[in-house]
């Protein structure tokens, strides 16, 4: 297993784009199709801690299901971290995550000095 976990989604091109940078640096990642991954709400808290922000930070506020959920008037943390544990699409894409730190890659250049440090 390696040290260095990319959170991705194969649909999204941000993703694929950190994906193909990572592999063009020779970065050995595990990869986690976090769609499909079981993400209860205790797995998202760590991640934000490791992010170091908040859980609307987070969320993906163009999605449709945000909107359905009203989240926009949403000010509590659980109800946020509940929302993205039961709909894994309104996380931010990629996520690198490396020991106790993590980074959204947006833009991919993130990643590698992120990497770098």
């Amino acid at each position: 297993m390696s040290e260095i976990q990319i959170w991705h989604n194969p649909r999204c091109s941000k993703s694929r784009e950190a994906m193909k940078l990572l592999e063009e640096n020779g970065v050995e990642v595990e990869v986690v199709n976090y769609l499909e991954a079981d993400l209860d709400e205790a797995t998202i808290k760590e991640l934000l801690l490791k992010l170091d922000i908040d859980a609307v930070d987070l969320i993906r506020t163009g999605e449709d299901i945000y909107k359905e959920l009203k989240l926009e008037k949403v000010g509590d943390e659980g109800v946020l971290i509940r929302a993205m544990s039961r709909f894994p699409k309104l996380i931010q894409r990629p996520i690198v995550i490396k020991g106790n730190k993590a980074v959204i890659g947006r833009p991919a250049e993130k990643i590698m000095e992120f990497l770098k440090s």
